[in-house]
């Protein structure tokens, strides 16, 4: 999946389309994200305990990963992501290959 857990996204189509918000929960599994602030819904939830209250809450619903675009906090631009294999040393000198995120408008690394 191309979006992780506190990117900023924006919704590329559907009601809610052209709002920016965080990615709060990514499930790569079903491919659906939950972004803040977007596909709100209302739940009426019953009163479970005796001081507990019950009424309408409002709440994010899951959207589909392909309906929202991520923002490169580079450019400040919305992006597809490529994938690039960057060799990083560590503290005892030896290399080892990571495979990051990079923007496609600006070329610079995202993760």
């Amino acid at each position: 999946m191309f979006v992780k857990t506190k990117d900023q996204v924006v919704v590329i189509s559907g009601k809610d389309k052209g709002a920016k918000g965080k990615v709060v929960t990514a499930a790569p599994k079903t491919g659906k994200v939950i972004v803040e602030g977007v596909a709100m819904v209302t739940k009426h939830q019953k009163s479970r305990a005796q001081g507990q209250p019950g009424g309408i809450i409002k709440k994010e619903a899951f959207i589909d990963a392909s309906n929202v675009m991520l923002v490169c906090p580079k450019c400040g631009k919305a992006t597809r992501v490529a994938h690039q294999i960057v060799e990083v040393t560590t503290k005892d000198g030896k290399t080892t290959k990571k495979n990051v995120r990079v923007c496609k408008k600006c070329s610079q690394q995202i993760d």
